[in-house]
């Protein structure tokens, strides 16, 4: 090997932790957003983690992580759902007693536009949300999730199917294999990495 290592400090650093509490390390960064399970994998093979060890660390971390956030907007969705219907129901109860003209009703359904707007975050989430949008309508739960990482983290885009309407069971069968895919091809790619900076 030569003496060139630009992750020898990385490495060094990695060393100071109980080879035992590596993994947990790993897997602590894989439940974060925007790095997840196959930044946390590629983190961690380039800081001298075995690979095989670093992908199931990191890419458990992304699904547990992933689990807990579709289980918890899957409750808030039942529950949203449930108030809305409420306030139709008293709604049609108040408008069925009076005469409703045509005014009334297009400035409630402008109104209902306006709130569904409001809750629509702005920028590059906004953004990725759409995109993401128009893949479930283009590829399906399948290819939305095997595409998000693209538009979004799984974190997000799992919470986005929920909203959408899609069962959750399914979006976690979906998120867990779009992880371990991603996260298999970025072990990959550090692993390969490694061994050309090895080579050199």
């Amino acid at each position: 090997m030569s003496g060139f290592n630009p992750y020898e400090g990385l490495q060094d650093l990695v060393a100071q932790v109980p080879e035992l509490v590596q993994p947990f390390v790993v897997a602590l960064a894989g439940a974060i957003p925007y790095i997840e399970g196959e930044g946390s994998a590629a983190l961690g093979i380039l800081a001298g983690i075995h690979p095989l060890v670093a992908a199931v660390s990191g890419a458990a971390g992304n699904i547990i992580c992933v689990v807990l956030v579709v289980a918890l907007s899957s409750r808030a969705r039942t529950a949203t759902l449930a108030r809305r219907s409420r306030r139709t129901a008293a709604t049609a109860t108040a408008t069925a007693s009076t005469v409703t003209a045509g005014g009334t009703t297009l400035a409630t359904e402008e109104r209902t536009g306006e709130a569904e707007e409001a809750g629509e975050p702005s920028g590059r989430q906004a953004k990725g949300r759409k995109r993401l949008r128009r893949w479930l309508v283009r590829f399906g739960v399948p290819g939305a999730s095997l595409l998000g990482p693209l538009a979004l983290p799984t974190h997000l885009t799992a919470a986005t199917l929920v909203a959408s309407g899609v069962s959750k069971h399914w979006v976690i069968l979906w998120q867990v294999i779009a992880i371990v895919l991603w996260t298999t091809l970025l072990t990959l790619a550090a692993t390969g990495l490694i061994t050309a900076i090895e080579a050199a």
